[in-house]
């Protein structure tokens, strides 16, 4: 499918070739035969989906090298500031979620609540620019370090700084997590509200179990079997978001790397990127699953 809509996209693998003003239709047409985009669709198709099956995603147009190695280059990046985003959100979105669901409709129950649906309904794009105007000023950096790039000759292992790579990170991390913080907590709240009114956690109260062992214990563990297929299926929306994080605080990860091959057309490189995303779906939902066993003693693999 994703192979088909890039085919079919205004101007096609091409693209990147034709903003050359001197081109010429003889010079179209020797490049179609040279790419093979003379052929029908679906013998383009088998002949990449082959080169795929060998570990072979094409060679980028726009950063004259192969596709592979343009990804990794950058997947240390986005691993980073994903990494940093998902502990982030795991641990305010989970702890919220608890104390909301503990403290029902109290004032910090309402809190939380407006909090959430404020990050669920704030536009990515418009917080990291707020953020960026209300913050970088008074000395937390608002965009990304210098990376290490092989291919161009560049390398920063020797201007390693901890610190201010941590501060490069506060920003990013932070938009980068919002979303995730009001989802997960709600869901949360919700799974949690659902464990306390059961029998074994009055049980265990009334055996004399401290209210935070109770809680923690005995609540946690089962609450979290709904809340682990939300996540499993939110990572590879860190991905996704990551685009829009990366390009405004000029993150040098893979979602900067997609922009610049979408404004650009470039096909092997586009395609390189949603294939990664669509088997980290599948992954994911993998681990979600044996997680579930985890979680719960009465699932069962056989």
């Amino acid at each position: 499918m994703l192979f088909t809509i890039l085919q079919n996209a205004p101007g096609g693998p091409l693209t990147p070739y034709l903003q050359n003003p001197h081109i010429t239709e003889a010079d179209i047409a020797r490049l179609k035969h040279n790419l093979g985009l003379d052929q029908p669709a679906y013998i383009q198709y088998f002949k990449w989906l082959f080169r795929v099956l060998q570990g072979d995603f094409g060679w980028s147009m726009s950063n004259s090298e192969p596709v592979t190695q343009a990804i990794l280059e950058r997947l240390p990046a986005t691993l980073e500031l994903m990494g940093c985003a998902f502990v982030f959100s795991l641990a305010i979105g989970v702890t919220a979620g608890i104390i909301s669901a503990v403290r029902q409709y109290s004032v910090l129950d309402y809190t939380v609540t407006t909090l959430a649906f404020f990050g669920q309904s704030m536009p990515v794009f418009w917080f990291a620019l707020m953020m960026q105007l209300a913050f970088s000023v008074v000395g937390i950096t608002a965009f990304g370090y210098h990376i290490s790039l092989p291919s161009a000759g560049i390398s920063s292992q020797d201007n390693f700084d901890l610190g201010d790579r941590i501060q490069h990170l506060i920003l990013p991390t932070i938009v980068l997590s919002l979303l995730f913080i009001a989802q997960w907590s709600r869901f949360m709240r919700s799974s949690m509200l659902e464990v306390v009114r059961t029998d074994y956690m009055r049980t265990a109260a009334a055996k004399g179990v401290s209210a935070t062992g109770v809680i923690l214990k005995h609540g946690l563990k089962n609450a979290l079997i709904p809340l682990v297929t939300v996540v499993a299926l939110s990572l590879p929306g860190l991905v996704a978001g990551a685009v829009v994080t990366e390009t405004i605080f000029a993150w040098p990860g893979m979602g900067r790397l997609f922009i610049n091959a979408l404004g650009q057309f470039d096909f092997a490189l586009l395609m390189g990127y949603m294939m990664m995303v669509s088997f980290l779906v599948v992954f994911l939902n993998l681990v979600a699953d044996v997680c579930y066993a985890w979680l719960d003693p009465r699932v069962k693999y056989t």
